[in-house]
């Protein structure tokens, strides 16, 4: 029997940018064009039809934002729900979505927790470590399969040496302290990154004290022209959960997670492809206290363990850019409320995309496939649209716009996308 559901989105945007250039001289500076890996098809970023959205480092500091958490709840279609300060405890949604339909990557490794999407947040990396931030919105973002429904996250590091040394102490009211440090080294063959943080507070309010610690190391290496990546992490959080869950009334709820995640990856690049494997493992502890000075009364430790291997490849051909990937994984939760539990899954995806009309119209039909151990296959097939073209002088007398002025770009994007088929 199958079960479909069918979503379409459809979305027309008008861009104008205006210029007048009789009364100022116009400048030119050339920039290299950020190739964005969040969509499994490495493309520039003015080459995608794709609902995304790019921060940069530049725009990163600029916001002003102390942590990530801060930085994601300034994006437009994103809605951030922290219960505690400085990101303690928070959830991530994307276009209404709940926190287990939006998926969190760093570098492009998937951080979803077999537990709960609640997790989703407890690994993000310090912000001072974050080159930019990919936002894939929709069912785009259908190439991931499982936890991307509405939207996906995108968090890329910064290259290991790039940057100066760094320390810093801070403090503040509540009896807040932190206390950050990045070292950084560079040779012949790459450079290492390595940043420790810790911030502590006494809280605002009984039972909102909290510590967090963040350990992060990365390494860029190049061995006959094929640059590898090492990447370990592991965030350490104990916080006071003062009305966080049940209800208001509990006041003395306590947490502690761990999270923490090993990853090794390559690019091999030619003239016409790109080969991409990765091998990672991803760790998360979750230890919850309903009474804090007595455990006794209610007590869960969740430990949930994932380990894969992916394969993204991108061919570039006259006929387009095709994308197709595979990811295997095995993953377990060890838990004194929910038992042990293992599955294995695997996600396959396939797209292309053809260029019509002198580039100016794109399609991208794809394909996402699921298999879980227990729970059978699924399938995620989707298709998009996309239409660019540069306004004439005809459009511009359909707007009676003064003649100094011209429009840049007109584009419209149409996503259909089947949510769920099931055999």
């Amino acid at each position: 029997m199958k079960k479909v559901t069918f979503t379409f989105l459809f979305l027309l945007c008008t861009i104008l940018l205006f210029a007048q250039t009789d009364s100022l001289e116009l400048k030119t500076n050339k920039l290299d064009e950020v190739i964005l890996n969040s969509t499994r098809i490495d493309l520039p970023l003015s080459q995608h039809s794709r609902t995304i959205q790019v921060l940069d480092a530049s725009d990163i500091q600029k916001s002003g934002a102390p942590n990530v958490v801060a930085l994601l709840q300034q994006i437009s279609g994103i809605d951030i729900r922290q219960r505690g300060v400085e990101g303690m405890q928070a959830d991530l949604y994307i276009r209404g979505g709940s926190f287990d339909q939006t998926l969190l990557l760093i570098d492009g490794i998937k951080l979803e927790d077999a537990q709960t999407g609640h997790h989703t947040l407890n690994l993000l990396p310090p912000i001072d470590l974050i080159e930019r931030i990919e936002v894939l919105k929709g069912p785009a973002a259908r190439i991931y399969g499982q936890n991307a429904f509405t939207g996906a996250v995108n968090i890329v590091t910064k290259v290991s040496g790039s940057g100066a040394n760094q320390l810093a102490v801070q403090g503040g009211s509540y009896d807040q302290y932190q206390l950050k440090s990045t070292l950084q080294t560079k040779g012949a063959t790459g450079g290492v990154l390595g940043h420790f943080s810790y911030n502590t507070s006494n809280g605002y309010r009984h039972n909102t004290d909290f510590i967090n610690r963040n350990y992060f190391i990365k390494g860029n290496f190049e061995t006959n022209e094929i640059p590898f990546q090492f990447l370990g992490y592991f965030s350490d959080r104990e916080f006071g959960a003062n009305g966080f869950y049940a209800s208001p009334l509990a006041t003395e709820q306590y947490e502690e997670t761990q999270g923490s995640l090993v990853a090794l990856s390559a690019v091999k690049k030619t003239g016409r492809s790109i080969f991409k494997p990765r091998i990672y493992w991803r760790r998360g502890q979750d230890m919850y206290v309903f009474i804090r000075d007595n455990p006794s009364v209610y007590r869960n430790l969740h430990i949930t363990n994932k380990a894969g291997v992916a394969v993204d490849y991108s061919l570039f051909s006259f006929l387009g850019t095709t994308g197709i990937g595979v990811d295997f994984a095995r993953v377990g939760i060890s838990s004194n409320n929910l038992g042990d539990h293992s599955r294995y899954m695997t996600t396959i995806f396939a797209e292309h995309r053809f260029l019509l009309l002198n580039d100016k119209l794109d399609i991208t039909p794809g394909l996402a496939y699921n298999y879980y151990t227990d729970f059978g296959s699924h399938f995620f097939p989707g298709i998009d649209f996309g239409v660019a073209s540069i306004a004439n002088s005809e459009f511009m007398g359909m707007l009676d716009l003064p003649t100094e002025y011209q429009p840049i770009q007109i584009c419209f994007i149409a996503t259909a996308q089947p949510w769920g088929m099931q055999t």
